[in-house]
């Protein structure tokens, strides 16, 4: 391996520390399991370093979910020391965000590149328009759905999360602050849905990418290794800064920089993918 192999290797490597260090922070301040960073970083550190090819949106999806479960428990585990958490819309919504996880996974694994990026950005530019345009009372019901109302909008958290390579709290806080819970409570339950997500999403991204064509180097199916083992270890260890410092901002602005982040994350894929 020549000198200038192994210095781009060495840059990609600090790349991917630095990203996996700023998502966790990210994931424990927003809730959303970090995937909102890690997804456009790996994308374009794959197409920068000129690895892989036509899966690599894929594989930067695959892997982000890989890194949601350690990064999602230590969020939660930290808004839990706060008493932010529903432990009853946890228990209740899980086994079925879980399940759309799954489905999304095998989804993501017949889409093609151009699909899932417009996915992607699409679901985050609705989250975004929610946070930062609607009031932060604005709410479509008093509360959330029951029996197969939860068990539909749970599946559908964690297909499009899947889809998305995010832990479900995008998607899942929109869904919480849109049935009337206070954004921290919203953010905090939230961060519990990236477990399942990322846990049984991640499993599907392996299976159904196996033998698939243009993925990076060391990539078991649509999961990249060395990127899952970096970027979670530092997601892990980052992820409470982000949670303690969720029940330190104003409510206000923390909505408004979390439609600004999500915003510019979604166009920043959906550019790069078409």
């Amino acid at each position: 391996m020549s000198l200038d192999l192994i210095g781009e290797y060495a840059l990609l490597m600090i790349a991917l520390a630095g990203a996996g260090a700023v998502a966790g922070v990210i994931g424990g301040l927003f809730g959303v399991g970090g995937g909102t960073v890690l997804v456009p970083a790996l994308f374009y550190a794959f197409s920068v370093m000129g690895v892989g090819g036509e899966s690599n949106l894929h594989v930067a999806i695959g892997t982000s979910l890989l890194t949601i479960v350690a990064t999602s428990w230590r969020s939660l585990a930290t808004h839990r020391t706060h008493g932010a958490v529903d432990e009853v819309v946890l228990k209740t919504w899980t086994p079925w965000v879980a399940f759309g996880g799954l489905v999304g996974a095998a989804i993501a694994g017949l889409a093609s590149m151009e699909g899932l990026g417009l996915v992607y950005g699409v679901c985050l530019i609705l989250v975004a328009a929610q946070m930062g345009l609607l009031p932060e009372r604005f709410v479509l019901r008093r509360d959330l759905p029951q029996r197969w109302g939860r068990r539909a909008v749970a599946t559908a958290i964690g297909l499009l999360s899947a889809m998305m390579g995010i832990g479900g709290g995008s998607l899942g806080g929109m869904t919480l602050t849109l049935c009337g819970r206070p954004i921290h409570q919203a953010v905090s339950t939230a961060a519990g849905f990236g477990l399942a997500i990322g846990a049984a999403s991640a499993v599907g991204f392996v299976f159904f990418g196996w033998g698939a064509d243009g993925r990076p180097p060391l990539s078991l199916g649509y999961v990249n290794v060395p990127a899952a083992v970096i970027m979670g270890l530092l997601t892990a260890l980052t992820a409470p800064i982000g949670a303690r410092l969720a029940h330190r901002l104003n409510k206000t602005v923390l909505r408004k920089a979390f439609a600004v982040y999500l915003l510019l994350a979604a166009l920043s894929v959906v550019i790069k993918a078409l």
